[in-house]
């Protein structure tokens, strides 16, 4: 067979591609030689990946099939099998060819001889609405439709109450509350200080506050995970003054 040119024309599919290389090489199409035609398809599919050409699955998938029915004439008892492969093949290729034919034919404005050309027919467009609704269907679509109205409206104050109405939860407020805590008690579990917190603002607060204190040396915390303890230094849980510069 003949050796392919690397300048490849653009193919529109996978028996295009085969077509081409039955008329290229002459071959008869109703006995094509699966072997020599296999050996030239997949020379033709590298070269395609080599120019960065799009390879499509279904270039693939009839390359597949090529070998598949290559593998079946290599096999013993397999002679009507192989046969029957190959009918399949040479007839969607001789569809392929005919349609390509009728199509160049149709291209030039004739037909059989015939002068192929038809101008545009106006048709009016039928208005009438025949779809038929169940009662739930019209609801779903009022609703639906009032809900796209409610959307072009400006969003109401209370799309915004949980971002902008959280109560600040100061750190000195916090301060206060956790000196007061160690004043009745010597010792306090780490995690009792944030039991009764309402919100993670004042979960922030009180660890805030906590650091705050052991930075003034008015705390000391002990004990790691379940187990830690806030401890008061001495003088800090009955200094007065010093809560009543965060009171």
């Amino acid at each position: 067979m003949e050796t392919i040119s690397y300048k490849l024309p653009v193919f529109e599919g996978p028996l295009d591609l085969l077509l081409y290389l039955v008329q290229k090489n002459k071959l008869n199409i109703y006995d094509i030689p699966i072997a020599e035609v296999l050996e030239q398809y997949l020379d033709t599919i590298r070269q395609m990946q080599e120019t960065d050409m799009e390879v499509a699955t279904e270039f693939l998938d009839m390359a597949a099939r090529l070998v598949h029915i290559k593998s079946t004439m290599l096999l013993p008892r397999h002679e009507e099998e192989t046969e029957q492969l190959k009918r399949e093949l040479t007839g969607e290729l001789i569809e392929y060819q005919l349609c390509q034919q009728i199509a160049r034919q149709m291209a030039t404005g004739y037909l059989g001889g015939l002068l192929f050309v038809r101008e545009p027919t106006e048709i009016e467009p039928d208005m009438t609405y025949r779809r038929q609704h169940a009662a739930t269907e019209l609801a779903d679509a009022y609703l639906a439709a009032a809900g796209r109205g409610k959307r072009r409206l400006p969003p109401s104050p209370q799309v915004f109450s949980r971002i902008v109405s959280h109560p600040i939860v100061s750190v000195s407020s916090r301060i206060v509350t956790v000196l007061r805590r160690l004043k009745e008690q010597d010792r306090v579990r780490y995690t009792a200080l944030f039991e009764n917190a309402e919100s993670r603002s004042e979960l922030v607060a009180i660890f805030l506050a906590l650091l705050e204190l052991m930075k003034a040396k008015r705390i000391f915390v002990s004990g790691e995970g379940e187990e830690a303890e806030v401890q008061a230094l001495s003088g800090a849980a009955t200094n007065e003054e010093f809560v009543s510069d965060f009171d």
